[in-house]
C-alpha cells in the first residue's frame, strides 16, 4: 500500500469518525432532568445546542490535499443566547455562535420539537454592515410584530473611539436592527438611536402602543457600568426604518441588595397572555467570584405595558450543577423563548455563556408564579415574615 493511499484510507477514517460523532450529539435524546423539581418549569439532562452541533464544514476543511491531517481551521468556542421563533410548527433558533476568534455571528438552528435534534441550516445568517461597521454582533432578539416585518435587534460592538492606543478593551455597544421575511435575506436597517451613551439590551414590544413602535432598553452610561442607568426603560419610536427614540421611562428598577442590584435587562419580547405581558429578564449582582446573572419574570398589564402589575422576589432560573462553569462562569442569560398554542413555552436560556439549554413550563404555571409568589421585601425582616406566613398556613392544613 502507497503512502498515498495510506494516508488517504486515515483520513476518510477520521472523517467518518468526527460525522458520527456529531449525528450522535444531533440526534440524541433530550429527557427531562429527573433530579430537577420545582413545579415551575421542567430541566434537561443535556444542552440543546452545543460547539458540536455546530457542521463539520464549518470548522474542517475536508479536502485532503489541503488538510492531510484533517485538522480544524475555524474552530466553534460557544454557542449561546439565542433568540427563538415558531414557524411551519419547527421551532428556529437564531443562535450566537463563537470562534475561537472571539468574533460572534448568528446562525440559525432548527428542532422539530424545540427540545433535541437542532439542526444548523447550511450557512450562517449574512448580516450586513453599516458604514460604520460592527467589531463583534451578539444575542439576537426575534420579534414578529404586528406590521408584518420579523425584527432582529441585537448589539452591536465597537472599539471606543475615545480610548486611547494603550487601551484595546474598550468599547461602545449600541442597538443593532435587521428585519427578515425567511430568515435567510436580512436587511439592515440604521442602528436604533437612544439617549443612553450605550445600549447592550433593546427589544421590541410586538405590538403597536399608541400607534407607535415600543421598545424596551437598558440605559448605561459605559460599557460595562449601568452609571445612572436605573434600570429596564421603556421609549417609543415612530418609525423602525430610521428608529429613533424619545426618553426612556425605568419600569423596572435596579435595587439595592436584591439579585439585580448591579443591572438589568429584558431578556426576549413579552409573551401576550389573558392576564397582562409576561416578561422574562436578567438580573445581575457583583460577587466575590465576578458577577452573577440570574433570569426573572414580572407582568404587565395589557393596555399599559409600562405599568408593572406583579414581580415574584428571588430568580426565576440561577445556574445549577454544571451550567455553573464555562467561559464566563455562573451566568445564565435569555434572549428567546416560544410560547406555542397548546399553551406550553420553551425557555432557552445559556449557561455560563458557553451553550445553550431549554426549559419548558406553560402560560398557565407562570402566570401562578407571578402573581402568587410574594414580592422581594427588600429587608430580612420582611423575608422571615413571609416565610412564617407560609409556614403557619401550611399548619393549619394538618
Amino acid at each position: 500500500m502507497s503512502s498515498n493511499t495510506a494516508n488517504t484510507q486515515t483520513f476518510q477514517s477520521r472523517l467518518d469518525s468526527l460525522r458520527a460523532k456529531s449525528e450522535e450529539t444531533i440526534n440524541r435524546k433530550n429527557p427531562v432532568d429527573a433530579s430537577w423539581d420545582n413545579g415551575i418549569y421542567e430541566r434537561y439532562q443535556y444542552p440543546a445546542v452545543t460547539p458540536a452541533h455546530v457542521p463539520l464544514e464549518w470548522r474542517y476543511d475536508l479536502n485532503p490535499a489541503t488538510n492531510p491531517f484533517l485538522l480544524e481551521r475555524l474552530g466553534i468556542n460557544a454557542t449561546f443566547n439565542a433568540g427563538a421563533i415558531e414557524r411551519d410548527g419547527k421551532i428556529l433558533l437564531c443562535v450566537r455562535v463563537e470562534g475561537w476568534d472571539r468574533k460572534s455571528f448568528f446562525a440559525m438552528a432548527e428542532s422539530p420539537n424545540g427540545i433535541e435534534g437542532f439542526r444548523f441550516w447550511d450557512k450562517p445568517c449574512v448580516i450586513p454592515e453599516t458604514s460604520d461597521p460592527d467589531t463583534n454582533v451578539y444575542d439576537m432578539r426575534l420579534v414578529e410584530h404586528e406590521d408584518g416585518w420579523i425584527y432582529g435587534l441585537f448589539c452591536t460592538e465597537r472599539r471606543d473611539p475615545s480610548a486611547p492606543a494603550s487601551d484595546q478593551s474598550s468599547a461602545t455597544a449600541q442597538a443593532g436592527l435587521v428585519r427578515t421575511k425567511d430568515f435567510v435575506n436580512w436587511e439592515r436597517l440604521p442602528d436604533i438611536k437612544t439617549p443612553s451613551a450605550q445600549q447592550r439590551n433593546v427589544v421590541l414590544h410586538p405590538e403597536f402602543v399608541g400607534g407607535k413602535y415600543a421598545l424596551y432598553t437598558r440605559p448605561q452610561d459605559g460599557f460595562i457600568d449601568t452609571g445612572s442607568g436605573g434600570g429596564i426603560g421603556w421609549t417609543f419610536c415612530d418609525s423602525m426604518e430610521k428608529a429613533v427614540t424619545g426618553p426612556e421611562a425605568i419600569i423596572d428598577r435596579r435595587a439595592y441588595h436584591t439579585i439585580n442590584e448591579l443591572k438589568n435587562g429584558q431578556g426576549p419580547a413579552p409573551i401576550k397572555t389573558k392576564e397582562g405581558w409576561l416578561h422574562l429578564a436578567h438580573g445581575v449582582r457583583n460577587t466575590a467570584a465576578g458577577l452573577r446573572y440570574v433570569l426573572y419574570l414580572f407582568l404587565t398589564d395589557l393596555k399599559d405595558p409600562a405599568k408593572v402589575l406583579a414581580k415574584p422576589s428571588g430568580y426565576f432560573i440561577a445556574p445549577e450543577g454544571p451550567e455553573r462553569i464555562g467561559d464566563v462562569s455562573n451566568v445564565v442569560f435569555a434572549n428567546g423563548w416560544v410560547a406555542k398554542s397548546d399553551g406550553s413555552v420553551l425557555i432557552y436560556y445559556a449557561s455560563s455563556d458557553t451553550r445553550l439549554h431549554v426549559a419548558t413550563s406553560s402560560v398557565d404555571r407562570l402566570l401562578d408564579y407571578v402573581k402568587n409568589t410574594p414580592a422581594d421585601g427588600l429587608r430580612s425582616a420582611a423575608s422571615v415574615q413571609q416565610r412564617i406566613a407560609l409556614i403557619e398556613n401550611n399548619q393549619k392544613l394538618k
